[in-house]
């Protein structure tokens, strides 16, 4: 019966899976819907992996997360705008290299800011969650109003690739081929972050810090250098999913990464934090119940998240995967 229980959590994502079928007019429109929310589920595990970590091990409420999220999609903007021959022409190397171009930038960028908002912004506040929540929102918001007077306040559209346009078509089954891309590069970035702390040294000292960082202090690790590291490297994934989901959208916003927020915490709460194959279970649930319910109902597709979120919590208040510790 114990290990029943344990196993549970596992079996979430294809009972919900599996229910939807049931609930759906036709099993086209269910491959269609799963492979949509299986994309977003991926875009939204790979802004969310870096902030679930940083809350794990850091122990920060960054509400300004969202800020690396629209400054990697405007940076990645500034890159393909160029480079407009290139993602227009029917040549698949050349769209892929102007998206990677664009994406390692909005990386490097992404990271670089994420190391000043740590040193300015965070540093001062650790162990105080009221002051990171209001300064952290508060840097977020500066940061969107010095995207206007960079980039302007209109929304930038942003063009897919000529060829990530369209659908590939099997028989009654229309799959985007961008969200193909998505899941693939998701999948990619989950794989390389599973090996990193699990098979690496220093997966294993970000995992140890974040079950007991007095241990790993103990045994002379700058555990600081750890937490500027992680937060660095979750804010360079933040951008790359920026980059992400201003393509799925077509357009990006100063005020994208903010609305992203709710999901991304939902995410990494019924998750369990500090958990990335918890934040990696989370959002594949949000992003295939958001997709089922926005076509069965609408105007609950929000709500339908929350509710997911509610329940989690009250069958498993410390979320799907916890760290052992917490």
């Amino acid at each position: 019966m114990k290990l029943m229980t344990k196993n549970l959590p596992k079996l979430l994502i294809p009972a919900v899976m599996l229910g939807s079928l049931v609930l759906l007019p036709s099993l086209p429109t269910w491959i269609t819907l799963t492979v949509a929310g299986l994309a977003m589920g991926m875009m939204i595990f790979i802004m969310a992996s870096g902030l679930t970590l940083v809350f794990g091990l850091m122990d920060v409420m960054n509400f300004g997360h969202g800020v690396f999220i629209a400054i990697g999609a405007f940076v990645a903007t500034s890159v393909m705008l160029p480079l407009a021959g290139w993602m227009q022409a029917d040549n698949v190397a050349l769209n892929l290299l102007a998206i990677g171009m664009a994406m390692a930038a909005a990386a490097i960028v992404a990271g670089l800011l994420g190391w000043g908002f740590e040193r300015v912004i965070i540093r001062p506040v650790y162990g105080m969650h009221l002051t990171q929540i209001l300064i952290t929102t508060g840097g977020l918001i500066i940061a969107e109003q010095l995207i206007h007077v960079i980039w302007g306040p209109e929304q930038i559209p942003l063009t897919r690739p000529a060829s990530l346009r369209g659908s590939w078509i099997f028989g009654d089954v229309a799959i985007e081929k961008f969200r193909v891309i998505a899941v693939v590069l998701g999948l990619l970035i989950f794989i390389a972050m599973w090996l990193i702390l699990n098979r690496t040294k220093l997966g294993l000292l970000v995992r140890a810090g974040v079950e007991n960082p007095e241990m790993v202090e103990t045994l002379g690790y700058k555990i600081r250098r750890l937490f500027v590291g992680v937060f660095v490297a979750g804010s360079a994934l933040a951008g790359v999913g920026g980059v992400l989901w201003g393509l799925y959208q077509e357009t990006v916003t100063a005020t994208m990464g903010a609305q992203l927020m709710v999901l991304i915490f939902i995410v990494i709460i019924i998750g369990g934090l500090g958990s990335v194959g918890g934040c990696f279970a989370g959002a594949l649930l949000v992003g295939l119940l958001a997709n089922y319910v926005g076509f069965l109902a609408p105007k609950v597709a929000l709500g339908a998240n929350i509710l997911l979120m509610v329940l989690i919590l009250l069958w498993r208040p410390q979320g799907l995967f916890p760290v052992a510790s917490r």
